[in-house]
């Protein structure tokens, strides 16, 4: 009989199926010697008493965690690490594996490497790396890793093997929806330069511009944030030569957004806005913002899929990276 206020547990379930315990265990740790009826009879006792597993119990008896680590740097507030952050939890649950998250308390060696020291003591078979400033990935190539790794953030080296998502071609797309509008004197509003995306976005306009004979402005550094658009933006929209403006993300384009009302500039009529990201609000922005979305739940899934391949002693590369997508809105 299960004691008054005690989750249920294997016992419990092997009495409810009929089956024993061993075999309980042995449905839980997906055994091939199972029969399919077998099975489905002890998954139906577990979903009827709402038994769920005892993630250390079964480590003991099968010496694994099917944990998977995250190290996040202490922007991971932003949107994008937090969204990547959010799709790897999903695609990590969807394949059967918990993850534990561990922040680091700043961008410095000694924090990256306890934020590492936390994850190794939660038994993480794996880490993901969202590592979106150079100088975290610099200090993660000096630190010893124990367990098979995936970076996310790269922008496009061979070493990221499709695990990222296509800024260079996302900051084309955007800077030849401007220029197919018949602009030609478009600015840039970057990013910190110590950001791989804000480079790849950066790279992407002046190529784009540069295809096509058009005269690129590239602001100095944003900080993400719609403070540091509204700043810089005003330094642009005073310039009356300048009809467009391609943002380095959502939030800095709202800040142009501000400051281009305040200079008495309409948006779209004399000047056009395009951002980056597709942040939930960016379709109530006014004028709605056109921008360039990030499929961050295929961005998990392939961070997934490529570190438990290396766990389980496989490997696994994309051939592509994830592709953007621009949504046109209002603004532009």
């Amino acid at each position: 009989m299960q004691a008054e206020g005690r989750a249920p547990g294997v016992r419990e379930v092997a009495a409810a199926a009929g089956v024993s315990r061993q075999t309980v265990s042995r449905v839980l740790n997906d055994h091939a010697s199972i029969r399919p009826e077998t099975r489905a009879r002890v998954l139906a006792a577990m979903e009827e008493l709402d038994f769920r597993p005892n993630r250390a119990a079964r480590m003991l008896t099968t010496a694994r965690s099917r944990t998977i680590g995250v190290l996040a740097s202490s922007a991971s507030s932003l949107f994008g690490p937090a969204s990547s952050i959010d799709a790897v939890e999903d695609a990590a649950r969807e394949v059967g594996y918990a993850v534990t998250v561990a922040h680091a308390a700043s961008l410095e060696p000694f924090d990256l490497g306890a934020a590492l020291d936390h994850l190794r003591a939660q038994a993480v078979e794996g880490v993901v790396v969202i590592a979106p400033q150079q100088r975290v990935q610099d200090a993660m190539a000096h630190l010893a890793l124990t367990v098979p790794s995936v970076t996310l953030h790269g922008a496009g080296d061979a070493a990221d093997e499709g695990v990222f998502v296509d800024q260079l071609r996302g900051a084309r797309l955007a800077t030849r929806h401007l220029l197919e509008r018949g602009h030609r004197r478009i600015a840039h509003l970057a990013g910190p330069g110590d950001w791989s995306e804000a480079r790849a976005r950066r790279e992407g306009f002046l190529a784009e511009m540069e295809a096509a004979g058009a005269d690129a402005v590239v602001s100095r550094e944003g900080d993400w944030t719609a403070a540091s658009g509204a700043e810089i933006g005003a330094e642009l929209v005073a310039d009356a030569s300048i009809t467009a403006v391609f943002a380095s993300n959502d939030q800095l384009a709202l800040g142009v957004l501000h400051a281009a009302r305040l200079a008495g500039r309409d948006v779209p009529g004399d000047l056009a806005v395009v951002g980056f990201d597709d942040i939930p609000e960016a379709a109530f922005f006014a004028p709605p913002l056109t921008t360039v979305r990030q499929e961050f739940a295929e961005l998990g899934r392939r961070c997934v899929a490529r570190l438990v391949a290396l766990i389980e002693g496989g490997d696994l590369a994309f051939e592509e990276p994830v592709a953007p997508v621009l949504v046109v809105r209002e603004s532009s």
